[in-house]
């Protein structure tokens, strides 16, 4: 007993439903009465309902919205265009209706009782896409008719999956650049994190060897950060840190400049083309923006609010460094700011 095996690959289209097909639009475009009523009594005895008619170029313009604009035009699934029409003959028309974007995809049947070689040739020239002779045989003519719906149904069904696909792929690019963007921010304090300030740093190291430029680097500490964790609860610390995020993000305005969570309650300030006296002098805001948030720190044996440690460092460039360089002596000062009591700043020059 031998299986059955139906022809249903991935990419053979989908045979429209006939129902959907004979509910396409179609226009006739024909100079002669008589013309026009036999092809629409034709049409609408096959089943086809929406069939309207024009009896010059010039008035099926105005109905596809080519003289009075798109907003004004009506969606047509065929046009079937008579060639010899006094005026703008067919073919001419067909030129003019192809040179439109809403309606260059519209499948132009030519119909004429031309029947010479050269006219045919012009007609698939000017963007029909077949002919019918006159007189019109009803077989015939419902064939390519059917035949050229189908064709529109495929074009349109492919159309509307390509523009699925566009969307798709905009969606999925805008959710990737929204995950690159979240993975560059600190989840707690909203501001660049860790990896953003490595990258950063890295790119600011490299642009001011290139121009030998001055670049300053601030690492901050929340001073006692853990006794004022253990007292309020870890609840009130994460209200901390985000108050202290908020308030040095506000010193800093240029986009050459960074703020980061370097990590735990410590905070990191890159500051490009900036010399030691004025990082010096951001550093000091920064001291001032975060005593005026007055945090209260019962624990603390320094202060009554919450105050922050800083240590300072910058580079000229004129000798190879690298950022863990940089890095190392900021460190190094915010270590001396530190053991020498905390709630200050240090410097120390980078090579």
């Amino acid at each position: 007993m031998t299986a059955s095996v139906e022809n249903n690959t991935p990419h053979s289209p989908a045979i429209p439903d006939p129902n959907m097909i004979k509910e396409m639009r179609i226009l006739i475009v024909d100079d002669a009465r008589d013309n026009r009523v036999l092809l629409r009594s034709i049409l609408q005895k096959e089943g086809y309902r929406q069939v309207a008619v024009a009896s010059s170029a010039a008035e099926a313009y105005r109905i596809l919205g080519l003289e009075d604009g798109e907003a004004r035009a009506q969606a047509f699934d065929l046009i079937l265009l008579d060639i010899m029409m006094p005026g703008e003959n067919g073919i001419d028309a067909c030129r003019k209706i192809k040179s439109f974007l809403h309606t260059r995809d519209i499948p132009i049947v030519m119909v004429s009782a031309q029947t010479d070689v050269m006219w045919l040739s012009i007609a698939f020239e000017s963007g029909a896409i077949d002919y019918i002779t006159k007189p019109v045989n009803r077989i015939e003519m419902l064939a390519r008719v059917g035949a050229a719906l189908r064709l529109k149904h495929e074009m349109d069904v492919r159309k509307a999956r390509e523009a699925e696909l566009l969307k798709l792929k905009s969606e999925l690019e805008a959710a990737n650049l929204e995950l690159a963007r979240l993975s560059m921010i600190d989840g707690l304090t909203g501001i660049p994190n860790r990896r953003r300030f490595d990258e950063f740093l890295e790119l600011e190291c490299k642009r001011a060897r290139r121009n030998t430029l001055p670049l300053s680097l601030i690492l901050i500490d929340v001073d006692h950060f853990k006794l004022y964790n253990d007292f309020y609860g870890h609840l009130k610390g994460d209200e901390c840190l985000q108050a202290i995020a908020r308030a040095l993000s506000d010193v800093l305005h240029r986009p050459g400049d960074l703020m980061a969570r370097y990590g735990g309650e410590e905070f990191a300030a890159i500051l490009s083309e900036t010399d030691g006296e004025g990082a010096v002098i951001i550093a000091r805001k920064f001291q001032e923006q975060v005593e005026n948030l007055r945090i209260p720190h019962e624990k603390s044996p320094i202060a009554s609010v919450v105050t922050i440690s800083l240590g300072i460092t910058t580079c000229r460039f004129i000798e190879p460094v690298v950022p863990a360089t940089l890095i190392e002596f900021a460190d190094r000062a915010l270590y001396q700011a530190k053991a020498n009591g905390r709630n200050q700043f240090q410097f120390i020059s980078c090579p």
